[in-house]
């Protein structure tokens, strides 16, 4: 048959000749309806419906490899498994056939083809099964059809042989269909192919083209261990339940345009040796890619809910952009740039327009990176995500990490907590830091303290572990010129180091002294309480008892006549300290002498005004304590606004 007659379908019809027997659909008023079946040689009628003598006659007169016509004829099991006798070859004992035609045949109750040999063109186009079919084992020399037919119980293909094309578009499967361990060495067309059982391809192997576009498998399906060597396109197909690619290898062009998951799909093992897109598809529940080889450059677009890269191995550079998705990145192998950006808007199809989300729940897209313990960060780049739940212990290189657009990180506990209300100082943490100090807060005082605990089974970082992490992060940010929060982790990595155990008390005493005054220097509001704290008690020790009681002003002479006063032969008289009761020495005037006195003590400036020998060493306290604090409450203004 011509190549035209093939695609179009015109090839698939009954013979030129009428069989007089009915057939098995429904009939009408006027009687059963006729047979469709194509006539057997010189008889005039297919072959269920010669007498029994003619049958036997043809049947006797057939060979293994000889050609069968029998389009439209309907068969029992009998009457099938009396033609597969008659075409057995005892050389390679299994039936021989050549050039097959069983379009639009009825097979009714099993049909067992199991080890059969097509040495021509093998037709079963628009066939009908209503039981079990069976071609496991069976070898196809040249092209086998079947697009159109209808599988109402298991399509057995397993062990098939395809050495032509294989032709199975907008093919019905009502049961189970079995292809593992099949061998397609030409291109092979699923395309519009609905598949309502278990759909089984492990293990087989396509070395020619494989087309699954627009295929829905409403239940699972199974590509475990397949092989792709050409394109392998899954173009719009639709997965009801899991799909399992686990160990397959595409070492071909690998098209996933518009694909729709509503289980798991799981790639863990795979190989994709030439994938320059994977996506946009969408998954509503699990993608996994752990173990998975990218040996190409790769861009994957996917909207998923999670997606599980434990040990991926990124061999080329790449880039995840994501939707909605949690990533796990423990153990990645990162030996080329990879970048993780969330996509705010819809992923755009090749086709145009968008592409739908339905399976997925309306709220925010953005992406939450869950783990990057094991991996090695020199080469990662992490853009627009959520950190706030991300395990950083373990990861390599952390410094190295790049930080793009607005990655957020989790945040202290808000407002005050605990049956002892304590306010925490807000700032970006680590969910590590969280972990341990859930345990920490809950073993002492009890109710809630707004930290998130670790999971069950899993031990918390020492703070001398959290004090390198927060270290690394600091330096990333600094690297990326982003020196305000950086901030936030370098009062994390302070706290860490004051929580340290394995530090010598000295050296936490010190940083406690930090903390209270100035949070590290990065809390201005802290520093700048005691620095007004600290003029309040200058002002007020210099009024009870720094400003002597009564005496010339500062750098007034004791005569009217300034310059002609002579030296004393003695020195002055030590100011006399202030006597009397203390709320007698709380005047204006005295507070006004003190005011000056603090605030220029502050600058260090001297006042010059004439000060008891308590008042000397007042002055000189706060000329030591007022500046530091002002320095600090500086020093924590320029951490926030530095650029």
């Amino acid at each position: 048959m011509d190549r035209e007659s093939r695609t179009t379908g015109t090839g698939t019809g009954i013979g030129t000749g009428t069989c007089p027997g009915t057939g098995p659909g429904t009939g009408t008023a006027a009687g059963p309806p006729a047979c469709d079946g194509t006539p057997v040689g010189e008889h005039g009628a297919c072959l269920a419906h010669l007498t029994d003598a003619d049958r036997a006659a043809h049947l006797a007169s057939l060979t293994p490899g000889a050609d069968v016509d029998h389009r439209g004829t309907p068969f029992t099991q009998e009457l099938l498994t009396a033609l597969l006798t008659a075409l057995r070859d005892p050389a390679i004992r299994r039936p021989r056939i050549g050039t097959a035609r069983f379009d639009g045949a009825r097979f009714a109750g099993g049909a067992d083809f199991g080890g059969a040999c097509f040495t021509g063109d093998a037709w079963f186009s628009g066939a009908r099964f209503a039981g079990d079919m069976s071609l496991s084992g069976a070898e196809f020399a040249a092209d086998a059809w079947f697009q159109g037919a209808r599988f109402a119980g298991t399509a057995g293909f397993g062990a098939a042989q395809f050495r032509g094309s294989a032709w199975f578009h907008d093919t019905r499967f009502g049961g189970d269909g079995w292809f593992g361990s099949s061998r397609f060495h030409g291109a092979c067309w699923f395309t519009g192919a609905r598949f309502r059982g278990r759909a089984r391809f492990g293990a087989a192997r396509f070395a020619g083209d494989a087309r699954f576009n627009d295929t829905r498998f409403q239940g699972d399906a199974y590509f475990t261990v397949t092989r792709f060597s050409g394109a392998a396109g899954f173009d719009g197909t639709e997965f009801r339940g899991s799909a399992g690619f686990g160990g397959a290898q595409f070492s071909g062009q690998t098209l996933f345009h518009g694909a729709r998951f509503a289980g798991n799909a799981r790639f863990d093992m795979a190989r994709f040796d030439e994938a320059p897109v994977l996506g946009p598809l969408t998954c509503a529940d699990t993608l996994v890619l752990s173990g998975a080889v990218f040996a190409a450059p790769v861009v994957v677009e996917a909207a998923v809910t999670k997606a599980v890269c434990v040990r991926t191995r990124w061999s080329s550079t790449a880039t995840l952009r994501l939707r909605y998705a949690v990533v796990d990145l423990t153990d990645a192998v990162l030996e080329y740039p990879l970048t993780v950006a969330a996509v705010p808007a819809l992923f755009t199809a090749p086709e145009g327009g968008t592409v739908p989300e339905a399976e997925l729940p309306d709220g925010d897209p953005a992406v939450r990176i869950l783990s990057l313990t094991g991996a090695d960060a020199a080469h990662l780049t992490l853009n627009d995500v959520d950190l706030t739940a991300c395990r950083f212990s373990g990861t390599l290189h952390l410094d190295q990490l790049r930080l793009e657009g607005r990655c957020v990180f989790g945040r202290s506990p808000a407002g005050r907590t605990g049956i002892l209300p304590r306010r925490w100082a807000r700032r970006s943490t680590l969910v590590e830091e969280h972990h341990w100090r859930a345990g920490r807060e809950s073993g002492r005082r009890p109710g809630p303290h707004g930290w998130e605990p670790p999971p069950d089974g899993t031990r918390p970082p020492e703070p001398a572990a959290l004090a390198v992490l927060y270290r690394q992060l600091r330096k990333s940010l600094e690297d990326g010129k982003n020196e305000p929060d950086a901030a936030d982790f370098y009062y994390g990595e302070m706290e860490m180091r004051r929580h340290d155990p394995t530090r010598a008390p000295a050296e936490r005493r010190l940083l406690t002294t930090y903390w209270v005054l100035s949070g590290y220097g990065l809390r201005a509001s802290r520093a700048v309480c005691w620095l007004l704290g600290a003029i309040s008690v200058t002002v007020l020790t210099l009024m009870l008892w720094g400003i002597p009681a009564a005496g010339p002003e500062p750098g007034q002479a004791a005569g009217p006549d300034r310059e002609s006063a002579q030296p004393a032969a003695e020195p002055a008289a030590e100011p006399a300290a202030p006597d009397g009761p203390l709320a007698e020495r709380l005047t204006t005037e005295r507070w006004e002498k003190s005011v000056r006195v603090a605030i220029n003590s502050v600058v260090f400036r001297s006042a010059e005004a004439e000060l008891t020998t308590a008042g000397v060493y007042i002055e000189m306290a706060s000329r030591l304590t007022e500046p530091l604090l002002l320095g600090l409450a500086v020093l924590a203004v320029r951490g926030r606004v530095k650029r």
